[in-house]
């Protein structure tokens, strides 16, 4: 996961938190800014940097079970992006048993284990008529891994139990015995998405169910008809981590645009922001995943 880019050393370690919020600077790069914001908040939640234009609140689905694999950092860079865009981001952490707030505007989800969809089973059935229906209105929502896997139909675990899901999304999974591990490279209507696999679940969308994208590299869905994820309205189910979304901004921008324009009576004001690092880095896998599909081989 990702911090806020700014390290102590030796001679600076006795730096209070406000010192190095103080810290925080704008600088010109090719016409964007690089912004820092301080990360008092493990979720990334805060204020808005600079001119204030409105308030997002993200709901992060069961962040102790269902987050295995570092996927709190897609929260964190869909608050902190936020902030950089100008918006006070606030951020609710949902637990089994918990009460989901009023006004949600975003909700994540990430990977777990067969026995953490287990433990949050009973609550998601529980919750899961105010999920479909803030599906239902636009709400978009980004679900990763286990996560996907139960906001579809079902999941069938190796020996045989089944897991129900809401159904927003149409796809049902049945667990394997052999892993799809590794880098993956997506085509999407967003351009390249770049992130890593690890699954078991072999995921199959129904006839009319669009998928997140085309494989250029990796196993997807199911290691079989060469697409990755599903996306219903603005509901994205999808088995990529890294966490996916740092890597690929203008995926959070779009997830971020959705939930503004909602909610904002001006919509979605971007900052200019620089994705330099962020582009460079997607770039270079997308090159390297792209040689390696060339020459058949493995990364």
């Amino acid at each position: 996961m990702s911090g806020n880019g700014i390290g102590d050393d030796k001679g600076n370690a006795e730096d209070t938190a406000e010192d190095m919020a103080g810290d925080a600077h704008d600088a010109e790069h090719d016409g964007a800014r690089m912004i820092d914001v301080p990360l008092d908040d493990p979720t990334g939640a805060g204020p808005a940097t600079g001119h204030r234009k409105g308030r997002i609140r993200i709901v992060h689905l069961y962040p102790r079970e269902m987050s295995i694999y570092g996927d709190r950092g897609n929260t964190r860079a869909l608050a902190m992006r936020a902030r950089r865009h100008g918006y006070d981001a606030e951020v609710h952490e949902h637990h089994p048993g918990g009460t989901l707030p009023e006004g949600i505007h975003l909700v994540v989800g990430g990977g777990g284990q067969d026995s953490g969809q287990d433990r949050v089973r009973e609550d998601l059935e529980r919750i899961g008529p105010m999920l479909t229906a803030l599906a239902d209105d636009g709400t978009p929502m980004l679900m990763i891994c286990g996560m996907y896997q139960l906001f579809g139909h079902d999941f069938r675990t190796t020996s045989g139990r089944v897991i129900p899901g809401l159904g927003i999304l149409d796809v049902t999974t049945k667990g394997n015995d052999v892993r799809m591990i590794g880098p993956v490279l997506l085509r999407t209507d967003l351009g390249d998405i770049v992130g890593y696999e690890n699954h078991s679940g072999s995921t199959e969308r129904g006839s009319g169910q669009a998928p997140l994208g085309i494989l250029g590299y990796g196993k997807g869905n199911n290691g079989k008809d060469g697409t990755e994820g599903a996306v219903r309205d603005h509901v994205y189910g999808s088995y990529l981590h890294g966490p996916v979304l740092p890597a690929n901004p203008a995926f959070i921008d779009r997830l971020l645009g959705v939930a503004l324009d909602r909610v904002s009576g001006k919509g979605f004001e971007p900052a200019e922001i620089d994705d330099t690092l962020a582009d460079q880095a997607r770039r270079r896998q997308v090159d390297r995943l792209l040689t390696a599909a060339a020459k058949g081989r493995e990364v």
